[in-house]
């Protein structure tokens, strides 16, 4: 490559890493929010563990997701339309749920989508961070 070519201030070969992460947070927000509707539907779950049976509410965790998702999905449509706040934010929403996926690997009962999650949020942590200089304004002309 040229030295020219590395040092090129064109933002078109980000806009579509941004645009990638906005829609990975709106179908990672899609994804909690049926969780979070299918914990509150199936609001007790039961776990098994020697020759103990535990049960848990799901109820109050479920609303959390819930309200998690439609956050996300938020901050994904703010950040498709240019707003500079929501790659902030999307950063951070995607920080916290990279923390929480660590957190749940190992006594996750779904280990795999745990490390796919995780693989999405270092993603859209990529794509956020790399470049954002000149995304809004291109987000913004028709």
């Amino acid at each position: 490559m040229r030295a020219s070519a590395l040092n090129n201030d064109d933002p078109a070969p980000m806009v579509g890493w941004i645009v990638f992460a906005a829609t990975l947070l709106i179908v990672s927000g899609v994804l909690a929010a049926i969780e979070g509707l299918i914990a509150i539907i199936r609001d007790n779950y039961y776990a098994v563990r020697g020759d103990q049976l535990i049960v848990f509410d799901m109820t109050t965790w479920g609303w959390i997701t819930l309200l998690w998702g439609a956050l996300v999905i938020l901050i994904g449509l703010a950040l498709w339309s240019g707003a500079g706040w929501a790659r902030w934010t999307g950063m951070f929403l995607a920080a916290v749920s990279l923390i929480g996926q660590v957190s749940w690997l190992g006594s996750s009962a779904y280990p795999l989508w745990a490390l796919v999650v995780i693989g999405l949020d270092i993603i859209i942590l990529y794509a956020l961070s790399a470049r954002w200089e000149g995304y809004a304004d291109l987000a913004r002309t028709p």
